[in-house]
């Protein structure tokens, strides 16, 4: 009895905090609508297609409708070495992403929104240089999915944010 008479005052305070969830409405709501209204424009190299195709997984865009907004992505990958032993080897890198992306109105061509993202992981340099090569191909490939969510989380707070068409 005690624990429901909890529950009940923590639901009863919450409801007076002004929290609104993001995704109101659902599939039909406001953030989902204009997220599918999203075009993503092509993003050079490896990197950029697996940025691409992570955020066009996430917005769920249908090829028929006409977009209403183009999401404009300026990828910077950067590998940097920072372990380094007294033989001057590198045993640590550090992979970066970061992304300056700009959300389009496709009818005006006026910058909605304008931010930055980034993503960092760690790689360990090891003696078979595949391997080494392997995780950092695996590291890009974590740190996109990252980037893509990071973008989209922030695409879905200006749609919450600002009114539909």
């Amino acid at each position: 009895m005690k624990r429901l008479c909890l529950l009940l005052a923590a639901a009863l305070t919450l409801t007076g905090c002004g929290l609104r969830p993001l995704y109101a409405g659902g599939a039909r709501g406001a953030v989902a609508t204009t997220l599918e209204s999203v075009a993503v424009a092509p993003i050079q190299g490896r990197a950029g297609w697996l940025v691409r195709t992570a955020l066009e997984d996430r917005l769920g865009r249908s090829e028929s409708d006409t977009p209403r907004f183009r999401l404009e992505i300026q990828l910077d990958d950067d590998i940097t070495g920072f372990g380094i032993r007294s033989d001057d080897a590198v045993t640590r890198e550090r992979r970066s992403l970061r992304a300056r992306y700009r959300l389009v109105d496709a009818a005006r061509g006026t910058v909605v929104l304008d931010a930055t993202a980034g993503a960092d992981a760690g790689v360990d340099v090891v003696s078979s240089e595949y391997a080494t090569v392997a995780a950092e191909q695996t590291a890009l490939e974590r740190l996109a999915v990252e980037l893509a969510d990071r973008i989209v989380a922030r695409v879905a707070l200006y749609a919450a944010r600002t009114p539909g068409p």
